[in-house]
């Protein structure tokens, strides 16, 4: 089977972001760590409006000065080093700031379906050249913030201008809808690892000019979020996060549907969710075949020293009979 471990690479957008070090460098040094020495690669997605942001501001502050070279600095070494380098778009950049204490998000427009499709191929272009003026090299796939991605055929026209064919955005009977995201990936079969879509992301079209990766995803009870929500409130040290920010606050209506019903997750390294990739990745294995594929996906920010042991248990369990690809 081939194996995608893929972080979007970020900051928090609550009322605070937290720190580079903190929220990116230090997290995603710590896979390096994990992956190096089994030669494994891994695919960042980048949030390129940060890049763009920092480079807007960053001759007005020391700080944003220092903040841009490392992160720079890292990006050109993961390409340089065989790891994918690919987009990832958090539209609200356009409208945040950094006023020179901490970054002031405005996530009204969060969503790329928030601008016209003249913006939308703008946005697409300058963000996707941020990432080549760091690698020299070409972004191939795309991957929605907040997973934001409907409508899609406006997202589709600016990426295939840009020379982006693969979408990695969607996860099998996801759904969400609040102020800031909303997708619904409902009715997408789990087991469908690759597929050609036309306008909906969502929808496989055997005559669709652009490939969907989709993340893998898995159902869970109610039980699983509760035991999550024990962990965040007794802060073990091995729960602990990298990250120092606040992420935007999950709406009540979403947190006591979490709580009491049964839903799908993406297969994450993130957090206690990590402690769902072996089971996840049975139960692909059983209804897929090694030609599949089987998607991880991370935030850095979120990593905490349990979810990586999840990590490198999985990888020395699996390296051997399992290819570890980037887009």
């Amino acid at each position: 089977m081939n194996i995608y471990i893929t972080l979007d690479y970020e900051l928090f957008f609550g009322t605070q972001s937290g720190s580079v070090d903190n929220c990116i460098i230090k997290p995603t040094q710590a896979l390096l760590d994990i992956v190096e020495p089994y030669n494994i690669k891994f695919t960042c997605f980048v949030d390129s409006g940060y890049l763009l942001a920092l480079e807007k501001q960053k001759d007005n502050y020391p700080e944003l000065q220092s903040d841009y070279k490392k992160v720079t600095n890292q990006i050109k070494y993961l390409s340089d080093n065989g790891h994918g380098i690919e987009l990832h778009i958090h539209p609200h950049w356009e409208d945040s700031f950094y006023n020179g204490e901490k970054w002031v998000f405005n996530t009204r427009r969060y969503r790329l379906a928030n601008f016209n499709e003249t913006e939308v191929l703008d946005i697409v272009t300058r963000y996707n050249n941020a990432l080549k003026r760091i690698t020299g090299k070409s972004p191939i796939a795309y991957r929605a913030g907040g997973w934001s991605a409907q409508p899609f055929l406006p997202i589709k026209k600016a990426l295939q201008a840009n020379n982006v064919q693969i979408d990695s955005t969607s996860f099998a009977n996801g759904y969400h809808e609040s102020a800031n995201q909303v997708y619904d990936f409902r009715g997408l079969s789990p087991y469908k690892t690759k597929y050609k879509i036309d306008e909906n992301l969502a929808e496989e079209s055997i005559n669709g000019d652009f490939t969907e990766i989709p993340i893998s995803s898995y159902k869970v009870s109610p039980f699983f979020f509760w035991k999550f929500a024990f962990r965040k409130i007794f802060k073990q040290d091995k729960h602990k996060a990298f990250g120092n920010g606040s992420a935007i606050a999950m709406p009540r209506s979403e947190k006591i549907r979490l709580l009491t019903t049964s839903s799908y997750s993406v297969v994450s390294v993130d957090g206690y969710k990590a402690s769902l990739i072996a089971k996840a990745y049975k139960k692909y294995k059983k209804h897929t075949s090694n030609s599949d594929n089987f998607v991880l996906i991370g935030h850095p920010k979120a990593f905490t020293p349990y979810s990586l042991q999840k990590v490198k248990q999985f990888i020395e369990n699996e390296h051997k009979s399992n290819t570890f690809v980037v887009y």
